[in-house]
């Protein structure tokens, strides 16, 4: 099959997407998500079981004791520990919030900065593994990377508990493993995009049982519960500290996927075209790998195996920008969290006072997108 391009690529010059860099169609997917992400985020931070009008909730979100007051924004991007430390002033010492604010501030809102954390991440860590694989079906939760960083964290949950400070790292480190896995499995003179599949539903089966071979030997029922909703994908119960866990790594990730984008739109071309042109074709997928496991284990660590994120936010950007990576990677960035803030808003308002797992939601909501993709295209599997 002859080798040709993406839309937006050139094969004589990956540098040539730069004139185009914010076009009518990524600033549509830009303005939209960003409309979508606050519309819903407020819906958020309105309802309840403590329920305010949407004008108590815009005085709560922008109420000045917290905006004008750094020690109050400091504890929470920082912890106590750090605002202390930085300032000499105890969470105990700060002016004292209101009913609403506090509710806002120290309940909902790190629920909404969570939800558009993990949005992004994953996001961002499917369109990278899609260019690396060449394969439109791969994603981190296809593709065993999530089943493997969740064992790593269930592990933790339920032995090391103590290692909890470190949990992106500890899911990065069975993220990799399982991509390997992956990869050396389907690897015969090349991969298809059938075998990778195929490898990643094989590996992602054996990490699932091994998950409920530890919920087996576990005694404490608190610890079940919370890794049977953990590895449902769930945002119940997120405070700062989860933003605070993630938002570095996160930034990092992010970062590095965007500066990559050249190195994904020459793998794109084919490995021989990426070869002629210089490229390590190997070191480069294995780097670019690593950058999309990180961002996954970080989404991961924080609100669990949330699925098919990953697979459809790259298919809706793709679709409207293109296959440019310069501009895809922009558009995950806005799309990404509006989804999974929808997701959530659905999740816990849907069935109030129950709140459902939001890796229930946008598995019913990729589901019948994953089988319009395989009616509407007859080469789904390839970029």
């Amino acid at each position: 099959m002859p080798e040709t391009a993406p839309e937006g690529v050139s094969s004589s010059s990956t540098d040539t997407d730069r004139f185009s860099l914010v076009d009518s169609k990524l600033l549509s997917v830009c303005l939209g998500g960003s409309l979508i992400v606050f519309v819903s985020g407020f819906v958020q931070i309105s309802f309840g079981a403590y329920s305010m009008s949407f004008a108590e909730a815009w005085r709560a979100l922008f109420d000045t004791t917290v905006l004008l007051d750094y020690r109050w924004l400091l504890n929470f991007l920082l912890g106590e520990g750090l605002l202390e430390t930085l300032t000499g002033h105890q969470a105990g010492d700060l002016p004292e919030l209101s009913t609403a604010t506090h509710i806002v501030w120290n309940i909902r809102l790190p629920r909404v900065l969570t939800a558009i954390i993990v949005g992004v991440n994953l996001s961002i860590s499917g369109a990278i593994f899609q260019a690396v694989t060449r394969n439109e079906l791969a994603s981190p939760f296809i593709l065993g990377v999530s089943s493997g960083a969740g064992l790593m964290i269930l592990l933790v949950l339920t032995v090391f508990s103590g290692l909890t400070t470190v949990l992106p790292l500890i899911a990065a480190v069975g993220g990799s493993i399982a991509f390997l896995l992956v990869y050396v499995i389907a690897w015969n003179h090349g991969t298809s995009p059938v075998r990778l599949v195929l490898a990643g539903v094989i590996v992602s089966t054996v990490f699932g049982s091994f998950q409920t071979a530890m919920f087996v030997f576990t005694d404490d029922i608190a610890v079940v519960q919370q890794a049977i909703s953990w590895l449902n994908g769930s945002l119940t119960g997120v405070n700062w500290q989860h933003v605070r866990i993630a938002l570095p790594w996160s930034a990092a990730s992010v970062g590095l996927a965007y500066l990559s984008s050249r190195q994904l739109n020459v793998l794109l071309l084919g490995e021989q075209t990426a070869s002629s042109l210089g490229m390590s074709v190997e070191r480069v997928r294995f780097g670019l790998s690593g950058i999309a496991v990180l961002a996954a284990a970080a989404s991961i660590a924080v609100a669990g195996i949330v699925s098919f994120v990953g697979l459809i936010v790259p298919h809706v950007v793709r679709n409207v920008v293109g296959s440019n990576y310069r501009k895809l990677m922009v558009g995950c960035v806005f799309v990404g969290p509006a989804l999974m803030i929808v997701a959530d808003v659905g999740a816990r308002l849907a069935l109030n006072p129950v709140q459902l797992p939001v890796g229930i939601v946008t598995g019913l909501i990729g589901g019948p997108y994953f089988l319009y993709l395989m009616r509407r295209k007859e080469n789904l599997g390839e970029v």
